[in-house]
């Protein structure tokens, strides 16, 4: 262990922002593969109810047929849209016509939507262009064939999102018209950018970003959308803080590059530990990808990358090779005005220094696939995130299919950015109801963590999280007790967890339903907590615990989390949770994003050195007696 004693603090820019940079502002709606003079299309396009024109074939017709307009990416349940209808209307259509500008003369266009919920068609000037379904993760499709010579282009997008249909992974999104109990108001349509990028025929599709801290190399995958032979040569540019880490160029005759950059880590302008990534120090290495054609730029895209390695080891997370303690909260992701989408650049990264002014050092997303740009501020800003899947309701055929055909593009999509250090595919039993006593549903789960691991062996992987605990990295129990003494009785030693999981149904649920994989898993209370006010007369609520005003609401969360700070056993903690989401009115703080408490007084109880790190220290005294050694961070202060 080393005690991390700095902390990186992100300052106004005073030039242009660009991805990586110490001080950009506005990110790029695809961060890890920015390119200069992308066509921002949000704003208002015509919008049509299928139910009301009949779903007939709109794509074939003019603006008539559309007889309202609507704010994108806002969805039409949302009042931000401009509509802000919550009733059941599966089919929604949208139709813009925009000019592209002269300097995509001779190009190609790609068009992309950053989610659309559920199922969409895309047509350009009356041809089908793309197909797609899945609410939570991008498209990209080359509309070049379809665009006319000059003059105004149309888009016509149609989503469907059966409400009804519960084989669909819908995250917390209510299948009934009006929400109820956890779940909130549905999304349809489109809730994330949509943007056009002016490209080369030969240009950049795809970066992916593999740090070994080990061999002292980041490996960087380069796939190319390749319309000709004629090979090409890509150069790769690192640097950090203006310091050049590593520059090459490499000739690519196919449409792949896989190389592995090695980084002199121990230099005596760079130290190992001056460049790694962790909260306390965001480090980001910037990058710039050049394709060239002879001495000609035909395609340049920048990017970032995080230099750090997570795991398990010893019953602790590790971070970079030392065991740190997660202080996590729940985030929802969800905002009154504007449901699952942002409402800006500037709301996502609040978010984000919201949950750090509190001091928490990660969150984990819950039921929702999280906007890429969040994930930006968490990689610029310093916090970690569990990326979860949004879960179905049933176990099908369909349910299945569809859950696996997404998760692997939201694994494809999120890879590479250094904040995600965990991934959860299923929340609790969701999806798979019945893994009790259905074989079939406990091979899924073993096969959904087995392909996660495949696809990316260097995260852990948390198969289902909470209880009916089947497989996984790392061992989370979801426990809402409202007594810290029974906290400390159920987790505060080895035995005391042993018999936990033999005796007690802390959700009414048996909290696992096999054996422990290795005693170096780490367990960790992944929801806990819930404090609520007391509802008022004829308000709708939802909570796991109330309380009457704020002396008691700090008083119970003192009580709770010093509780779970006593246990040695837990590697770490997620309160639920961040913010008031519709009903559920359990957050830190208002859906408005209004603190309960004062900030500092959450941020002091959530930095309170753990029973866990305590013992840590000890034996890192016991065997390392004379040298020098480390804890955990220190408090994270508001900017």
């Amino acid at each position: 262990m080393v005690v991390i004693d700095t902390q990186t603090t992100v300052k106004a820019s005073d030039g242009q922002p660009a991805p990586g940079a110490a001080a950009a502002e506005a990110p790029h709606p695809r961060p890890l593969l920015a390119r200069a003079g992308w066509i921002d299309l949000c704003g208002d396009w015509q919008f049509a109810y299928g139910d009301e024109v009949g779903d007939v074939e709109c794509w074939r017709c003019d603006e008539d047929v559309f007889p309202r307009s609507i704010r994108v990416p806002f969805p039409p349940e949302s009042p931000a849209s401009g509509i802000g209808d919550p009733h059941f209307h599966p089919v929604v259509w949208y139709r813009r016509t925009i000019e592209l500008p002269s300097e995509a003369a001779d190009k190609r266009i790609i068009l992309h939507c950053g989610a659309i919920d559920y199922r969409s068609t895309i047509w350009v000037n009356g041809s089908q262009v793309a197909e797609h379904e899945g609410g939570q993760t991008p498209i990209a499709v080359d509309i070049t064939a379809m665009l006319r010579p000059d003059g105004q282009q149309s888009i016509v997008i149609r989503a469907e999102d059966q409400p009804g249909d519960l084989s669909q992974p819908r995250g917390k999104q209510d299948w009934r018209e009006r929400p109820h109990g956890i779940w909130y108001e549905r999304t349809t349509g489109i809730w994330q950018p949509v943007w056009l990028e002016v490209v080369s025929d030969v240009h950049i599709s795809d970066v992916r970003w593999t740090p070994d801290l080990d061999r002292a190399v980041l490996g960087v995958s380069v796939t190319l959308n390749r319309l000709n032979s004629r090979p090409v040569h890509v150069r790769v540019h690192l640097e950090m803080a203006g310091t050049v880490l590593a520059e090459d160029s490499y000739l690519v005759a196919g449409s792949a590059l896989d190389r592995e950059l090695a980084l002199d880590l121990g230099s005596t302008t760079m130290s190992r530990d001056s460049v790694l990534w962790s909260p306390e120090t965001p480090n980001l290495v910037d990058a710039t990808l050049t394709v060239l054609d002879g001495e000609e730029v035909i395609d340049e895209v920048q990017s970032y990358a995080g230099l750090r390695s997570v795991g398990v080891a010893g019953g602790r997370f590790m971070l970079n090779g030392r065991p740190y303690y997660l202080r996590l909260v729940l985030e929802q992701g969800y905002w009154p005005e504007t449901h699952l989408a942002a409402p800006g650049d500037d709301a996502l990264r609040r978010e984000v220094e919201l949950a750090k002014e509190l001091g928490f050092n990660g969150v984990r997303i819950h039921q929702k696939v999280e906007d890429p740009r969040y994930l930006y501020w968490c990689d610029r800003l310093g916090l970690m995130v569990w990326g979860e899947m949004a879960n179905a309701y049933v176990y099908s055929r369909s349910s299945l299919q569809r859950l696996t055909r997404e998760w692997i593009e939201v694994l494809d999509r999120d890879y590479s950015h250094p904040c995600i250090i965990a991934w959860v595919p299923l929340n609790e039993s969701w999806g798979v109801p019945n893994l009790l006593h259905d074989p079939a549903q406990r091979s899924f789960v073993r096969a959904i963590f087995h392909l996660t691991k495949a696809i990316d062996p260097t995260r852990p992987v948390i198969a289902n999280d909470g209880w009916e605990y089947l497989l996984g990295d790392v061992f989370g129990i979801h426990d809402y007790t409202f007594s810290g003494d029974v906290i400390r009785q159920r987790y505060g030693s080895s035995e005391a967890i042993a018999r936990t999981l033999r005796e007690v149904q802390p959700a009414y649920r048996f909290v696992t339903i096999g054996d422990l994989q290795s005693p170096d898993m780490p367990i960790m209370l992944t929801e806990f907590g819930g404090i609520s006010y007391h509802p008022e007369p004829n308000v709708p609520w939802y909570g796991y615990g109330t309380v009457a005003g704020r002396a008691s609401y700090e008083e119970k969360y003192r009580e709770l989390v010093n509780a779970v700070l006593d246990c040695p056993t837990l590697a770490g903690f997620c309160y639920t949770q961040l913010t008031d989401t519709g009903q559920e009115t359990n957050g830190l703080v208002t859906a408005q994003r209004e603190p309960k408490l004062d900030p500092s007084v959450i941020r002091n109880v959530n930095s309170r050195p753990s029973a866990a790190v305590a013992g840590d220290i000890v034996r890192h005294l016991q065997r390392t007696s004379g040298t020098s050694f480390g804890g955990e961070a220190p408090p994270i202060e508001s900017p």
